[in-house]
């Protein structure tokens, strides 16, 4: 059962009247693209069983929302893309399979396609700050966090390229965690970046996201990235490394709440220990070499034949033209052009391959590192929450908000967003890494760092 689930104290609900509670509430943040009203039979299918002396497993009867570029079987699933408008998915997503009997109360908002860093990239509107409504709850997963965070749902599964689950958790004031790489199968999950995409929960609490993963973590035979996944590290002592070159950058509010959780931690009897990290700094341009590449690859499948919408062109080559023309937006379009450029004839070498050698060097940075430390902790977020609008037009300034979550996507380590204080209202977040499939790791600290 999920830890905190609070309407009113000491009253008992039933599976339909929780989930009926979440859907009354009004939806000002434009959390939700989708709200399935047709959850509630799911949820009185679930007292059902109750009444008859069924013992839940799992997530049985909790609301939880979802991403809208996962496939939930018969519910509209868009991407946050118009491409996608008319798009209704055939198939359950393989975490979807796991869940269990969890009542999907809904698809959440998202920037198109996953492109995106403030939640401002949806065709469907931005997502809304639940903190300040003037503000960005970040990207991607932008309704999949404000939902966690304003109440709408009990928790939330994202998906996380380069700290689309991380992100959004530390502007919204969550906890967001970004799996190893394989440990949640990505079987319904349209891709973004093969070799980075991650589904990962979100919930208010670490116990709430540890129970999550524990449900959608394993080996699926459609994925062969997956793993034959087993929680096996319970270290409860850390020494925590540092890497002061990544952070020597960050906004003066956020190192003032990162100093401070140092000093918590320390208070605890944690070590922290610095360490250099010397290629780290070259994350984000190689981030934005290899996953435009990807991309172009990705999106050459919405090409108005096959499925999705279409602007019904006589010939093929006008109706592909026109379509993706059409209804795909402006961050899907320049990540499509920079992708096909760095893949073409002359150019491959030059940053496609070279980037792949910067992200083996990133790899083998962190494998000594963690020689040395058990954990690396940094702020999740260079700045704090922005204005909507502030950034939409500077896309290189919104891409440093990924600045210090990509270095993990690019190694493919476990990492967790805590949230550790605010400024002026918008939370602040920091994060820890782990080595490979060493999540329990990151729940273990996340605990010690709740009681602080």
């Amino acid at each position: 059962m999920i830890k905190k689930i609070q309407f009113e104290l000491g009253k008992e609900y039933s599976c339909k009247e929780l989930t009926k509670k979440y859907l009354d509430k009004k939806d000002n943040l434009n959390a939700f693209i989708t709200r399935r009203e047709d959850c509630l039979k799911q949820a009185e299918e679930i007292d059902k069983k109750i009444k008859k002396g069924e013992k839940l497993k799992g997530l049985m009867g909790i609301p939880i929302a979802i991403k809208d570029n996962i496939l939930v079987k018969g519910t509209k699933c868009t991407a946050g893309s118009k491409i996608l408008d008319n798009y209704i998915a055939p198939y359950n997503a393989h975490v979807i399979e796991k869940l269990k009997g969890a009542v999907i109360i809904g698809k959440t908002n998202m920037d198109e396609f996953a492109h995106g860093s403030s939640g401002e990239h949806s065709a469907y509107g931005n997502t809304k700050n639940p903190h300040n409504l003037e503000y960005v709850p970040g990207g991607s997963s932008s309704g999949s966090a404000a939902s966690v965070a304003a109440d709408l749902t009990v928790c939330a599964l994202g998906s996380d390229t380069a700290g689309s689950v991380r992100q959004p958790s530390s502007f919204c004031g969550v906890v967001g965690l970004k799996p190893t790489y394989g440990a949640v199968s990505r079987y319904g999950l349209m891709s973004m970046v093969c070799s980075l995409d991650q589904i990962g929960p979100i919930a208010k609490n670490v116990e709430d996201v540890e129970i999550v993963f524990n449900t959608i973590k394993g080996k699926d035979e459609r994925d062969s990235t997956s793993l034959d996944y087993k929680l096996e590290d319970n270290k409860k002592e850390f020494v925590i490394g540092i890497p002061e070159d990544l952070i020597k950058d960050i906004d003066k509010e956020i190192k003032n709440v990162f100093d401070y959780s140092i000093k918590k931690l320390e208070d605890k009897g944690i070590r922290f220990k610095n360490i250099k990290m010397d290629n780290l700094k070259y994350g984000i341009p190689c981030y934005y070499i290899i996953t435009p590449a990807e991309i172009s690859a990705n999106l050459a499948r919405y090409d108005g034949v096959r499925f999705g919408m279409s602007a019904k062109r006589d010939d093929i080559l006008s109706n592909y033209f026109e379509t993706r023309g059409q209804y795909l937006g402006q961050e899907a379009k320049r990540r499509i052009m920079i992708g096909t450029h760095v893949l073409s004839s002359g150019y491959y070498d030059a940053y496609y391959l070279r980037a792949q050698k910067v992200r083996a060097k990133i790899v083998q940075d962190f494998k000594n590192a963690f020689k040395e430390v058990d954990l690396i902790f940094t702020p999740t977020s260079p700045f704090l929450p922005f204005k909507i609008g502030e950034k939409i037009k500077d896309p290189v300034s919104m891409y440093l908000a990924d600045l210090l979550t990509v270095p993990a996507n690019l190694a493919g380590i476990p990492a967790i967003s805590l949230p550790a204080g605010e400024h002026k209202g918008l939370p602040v977040g920091v994060q820890f890494m782990a080595p490979v499939m060493k999540e329990q790791r990151l729940f273990n600290i996340g605990k010690i760092f709740e009681q602080c």
